[in-house]
């Protein structure tokens, strides 16, 4: 380490296992990343993406300086204030012109590992008035925030399974060893299993593929792509008529339990058992264990949710954790309370059930074209080429998309991509890259790189299998030229609402103001936050509102993190349904399980297509970070031996992919981890459109496997498009 090193530490933003790092400077430059020993909750744990945060902060083709498109049509650099400047001059006047639905937000994954990415984007659909709002979560999660809103009256109210207690985990589409987890934080997951195995717990794995969880299981079950609500439903069913429900405790919280049964009659080991290919002996055994084990937890996830009946599995994951009394209680699934959650609601007075609260609505409004209801504010993003492309009254006419990358990450890019060419008065994108969607913003907007940024994890501490609270700020100073996220977001707010301006720090006046007024805290409390900037004071008021009462100063006095205890059971604080108890059987569930039941009757595709993880990967946006590149980060399509033999394809050999949407090309890599009768390509890959910055993506660019989608497929709960049990037909390219 040279005279001029230092460390600092920094919560990583590259997953959701969001752990500790120690970074080294010299310099303004991170030199090198490992794991905080001191974490209160990562405890020293890295994985690869971790490791080259100082790669992925020096990304020379990480963008400088605002881009704005000028009258020739090419994009070029400019100055902050000409980019706002153009932003106010056009947006307000297309929305005096043509209305609120004139406009629409594409918000991306990255927003979540932001603090400006949570903070702000609720401020500028207020600001923006639109409907239009689309996001990555329906390409990924929006069935379990359906499922969770529909059982207990908020979307946001996800149980988590507590890994470091329960005696037996079912996961269910989910591999964690690659992904880190996801709705479910959890630093260092491998270990965590691990652990699990050595205590003596059990761990069941159902998947398609043989992936690196499923290699730690006890017990892995292949089943066929898109039958796991099928499968669910049976496990669901035997509980019940073999009399091992038990939900305990739970029951006084229930609503619905004979009628749960009732719905479930049909769906038997035995019956469901061709369509899942797999055998009513094990469905039958899977579900007594579930019962013997002294506590349990039921997880699924993405693979879980993005196929047909997303949102009936999504449940059904529940529904299991109820019927075995593991739902709220130590060992099972509990409800996290991260330190700047709402202040916990009382019982019911006299009673211990939850107060009756406002409960959970689907399709308060729908899409104009194809008319998608909408799911907890959102549309499905695979409507959003239809609704610029699409003549009538509210076509949407200008974007505004934030850290996102539709064109890779959404169905049938082709399409998407030639709408945002031909069909958008104005577009505007705040990205660091220039990459497949943001080059054809007419402004884009880079935030700096994350060394430049504080960091607070405001989602994902709700999903975390641990209670406790981590701040850090930036490790190095920002840099000439760079403007602050948050910054960044607030001068959007201020063009886009005719204020603009105005100082930047009105936004978060004005946010510390109305959330003052909605906790129904004096006004004064405004005048006591600490903070250097508009989004910590706003983080200071948030904490000393939570539940915790703990406060910016605290934070920052412990750099490690504050431990705020396991999860405990907290029921009656969540509920938020209209009974003020966990509605088992809600109208929408009820009235989509004739579909699920005509699945029984399925015959399956001849071959069938999944998605798969990459540890060293997340989606589209870290595929040009050198350090990261090669070993399993690859786009390959993964294929059976007896279906390549089938098909005339010996490994390496270019195999081209056709279904709906279109066809690709992708090598092919012949293994036995994936089941006969699929094939397995990963999600966001296809760097090989022109006019992006993306160097080491575009010599690595592989397949779209989303351009195989033509976006009409979706869960019909959720919108979530369908993304796994696809029927494809794979043939030598030639």
């Amino acid at each position: 380490m040279s005279h001029d090193s230092r460390t600092a530490l920094r919560i990583c933003p590259l997953c959701e296992a969001t752990c500790g790092l120690t970074l080294t400077i010299e310099g303004t430059t991170v030199t090198g990343a490992r794991g905080d020993r001191d974490d209160i909750f990562s405890r020293g744990f890295i994985c690869p993406k971790g490791a080259s945060f100082g790669g992925l902060d020096a990304d020379p083709d990480r963008l400088r300086v605002p881009l704005v498109r000028g009258e020739d049509g090419e994009l070029r650099e400019a100055a902050w204030g000409e980019a706002f400047d153009l932003i106010a001059a056009r947006i307000p006047d297309l929305v005096k012109a043509h209305g609120p639905q004139a406009v629409g937000v594409v918000l991306g994954n990255p927003n979540v590992h932001t603090m400006a990415g949570a903070l702000y984007p609720p401020l500028l659909l207020g600001a923006l008035r639109t409907r239009n709002v689309f996001t990555a979560s329906t390409l990924d999660q929006m069935p379990k925030h359906v499922s969770s809103g529909l059982l207990f009256g908020d979307a946001h109210a996800i149980p988590v399974p507590d890994l470091d207690r329960t005696g037996h985990l079912l996961l269910i589409g989910a591999n964690p060893l690659e992904s880190n987890g996801s709705l479910c934080t959890a630093p260092d997951f491998p270990g965590r299993l691990k652990a699990l195995r050595r205590r003596g717990g059990t761990l069941t794995v159902i998947d398609p593929r043989r992936t690196r969880t499923a290699r730690l299981a006890d017990r892995h079950v292949a089943i066929r792509p898109g039958a796991d609500a099928l499968l669910l439903a049976a496990l669901a069913h035997t509980l019940i008529d073999e009399k091992l429900a038990d939900p305990g405790p739970l029951a006084e919280h229930l609503e619905g339990l004979d009628e749960l049964a009732a719905a479930l009659a049909e769906f038997t080991p035995k019956a469901v058992a061709a369509a899942c290919d797999v055998d009513a002996d094990t469905i039958t055994a899977i579900a007594r264990e579930l019962a013997a084990a002294p506590t349990a937890a039921v997880y699924g996830r993405i693979g879980s949710c993005t196929v047909e009946h997303g949102t009936l599995a999504s449940w059904l994951v529940d529904v299991l954790n109820i019927l075995t009394g593991n739902l709220d209680r130590p060992g099972g699934a509990l409800f996290p309370l991260s330190a700047t959650a709402r202040a916990p609601r009382a019982a019911e007075p006299g009673t211990r059930n939850a107060a009756p609260g406002k409960g959970f609505a689907l399709g308060r409004w729908s899409s104009r074209v194809s008319g998608h209801p909408e799911a907890k504010g959102e549309l499905p993003i695979a409507a959003l080429a239809e609704e610029i492309d699409t003549p009538g009254e509210d076509r949407i006419r200008a974007l505004v998309v934030i850290a996102a990358n539709p064109v890779l990450s959404a169905p049938d890019g082709d399409r998407l991509d030639a709408a945002l060419a031909d069909g958008l008065d104005f577009m505007v994108s705040v990205d660091p890259y220039l990459n497949e969607t943001s080059r054809r913003a007419d402004v884009v907007l880079p935030p700096p790189p994350p060394s430049q940024s504080a960091h607070f994890d405001f989602a994902f501490n709700g999903f975390a299998v641990h209670n406790q609270v981590r701040y850090t700020r930036a490790a190095v100073p920002l840099e000439d030229g760079r403007m602050d996220e948050s910054e960044i977001h607030a001068r959007l707010i201020l063009a886009v609402s005719g204020l603009h301006g105005a100082p930047p720090s009105a936004v978060d006046d004005l946010a510390v103001d109305t959330a003052l007024t909605r906790a129904g805290a004096p006004k004064e409390l405004a005048a006591g936050l600490t903070g250097e900037s508009g989004p910590e004071r706003r983080l200071d008021l948030m904490l000393r509102l939570g539940p915790y009462g703990l406060t910016l100063e605290q934070l920052l006095a412990h750099p490690h993190g504050i431990d705020l205890g396991p999860l405990k059971p907290r029921l009656t604080e969540v509920l938020r349904t209209r009974s003020g108890r966990i509605e088992l059987l809600p109208d929408p569930i009820a009235a989509d399980l004739p579909r699920l039941r005509r699945a029984l009757g399925d015959r399956p595709a001849p071959l069938v297509l999944v998605g798969r993880r990459h540890l060293r990967s997340n989606n589209s946006w870290m595929h040009n970070v050198g350090s990261l590149t090669g070993g399993s980060n690859v786009c390959t399509l993964q294929i059976h031996p007896d279906d390549a033999a089938r098909l005339g394809l010996a490994d390496g050999d270019t195999a081209r992919i056709e279904s709906s949407g279109g066809g690709i090309e992708a090598p092919a890599e012949i293994t036995d981890t994936v089941r006969s009768g699929v094939v397995s390509l990963p999600h966001g890959w296809g760097h090989s459109r022109p006019g992006t910055r993306m160097s080491v993506a575009a010599a690595h660019p592989g397949a779209n496997v989303n351009q195989l989608l033509d976006g009409t497929l979706l869960d019909p709960l959720s919108g979530t498009a369908v993304l796994n049990a696809i029927p494809v037909s794979v043939t030598p390219a030639h």
